[in-house]
């Protein structure tokens, strides 16, 4: 990939990733012109996912206080058709992050949704166990914690691990009929057993109403993935 194509550099780590099935026309309603929704095996998930940010790069240069920085975001998976290719993405419906930059960035140039809060992270690594703890303060504080075994594994092909780490495009509304692409670059993922996992979040706080039914809901899977190094490359608008 060509430097010039590229607009952020920066290591994902430890992400935590809770999935829910959420009923299609709910995802409906926040899908961006000219995509279409993606299911694993008939099932709509959203994703609750908490993960560190580590030596961000714009453009090749780190930005004083911005290097690294907490997230926890909402995303769904879609689908759009370019030509011949079939390209796999998701779609935020929010992204929470500790630093009012970021977030008036991403939410005036790329029309994203972001929100800055108070946040913090909490990694415990012991010889048998990994504990990975994500917390942001809405009101009251929120946490999204896992406890999984040390020993990092491959991902196995077909698997529902792979159908959620390997989305490599984000997509995001920017106008009527107007969609904006990006397009992320990183190596194969490997994920840790998990073992156990606490989720005290008030959704309809954090995400809307749409979504305040997942406070009594129980996640479908819930994962850990050692993340890697990952590029942003410059999008497109359609």
């Amino acid at each position: 990939m060509e430097a010039s194509k590229v607009f952020l550099t920066a290591e994902w780590r430890k992400l935590a990733l809770a999935q829910y099935q959420v009923d299609k026309n709910i995802l409906s309603k926040y899908l961006p012109p000219h995509t279409e929704l993606d299911d694993w095996q008939g099932k709509y998930y959203v994703s609750l996912v908490g993960f560190m940010f580590i030596d961000v790069k714009l453009r090749g240069f780190n930005i004083p206080f911005h290097t690294d920085f907490e997230e926890v975001n909402l995303r769904f998976y879609v689908k759009f058709k370019d030509g011949d290719e079939w390209k796999r993405g998701v779609v935020f419906i929010k992204e929470i992050v500790p630093l009012p930059a970021i977030t008036f960035v991403a939410n005036t140039i790329y029309k994203e949704n972001y929100q800055t809060l108070p946040m913090k992270h909490v990694w415990i690594e012991q010889e048998h166990q990994l504990e990975v703890n994500y917390l942001w303060k809405n009101k009251s504080w929120h946490k999204f914690s896992v406890t999984a075994a040390s020993k990092a594994e491959e991902i196995a092909v077909g698997s529902e691990e792979e159908f959620i780490t390997e989305h490599y495009w984000g997509y995001t509304e920017i106008g009527p009929g107007k969609t904006s692409e990006y397009g992320v670059e990183h190596p194969r993922w490997q994920v840790y057993s998990v073992k156990d996992y606490t989720i005290e979040v008030e959704f309809g706080t954090n995400y809307g109403e749409d979504f305040a039914f997942l406070n009594h809901t129980k996640p479908d899977s819930v994962m850990l993935a050692e993340g890697s190094e990952i590029r942003v490359l410059k999008g497109k608008k359609f």
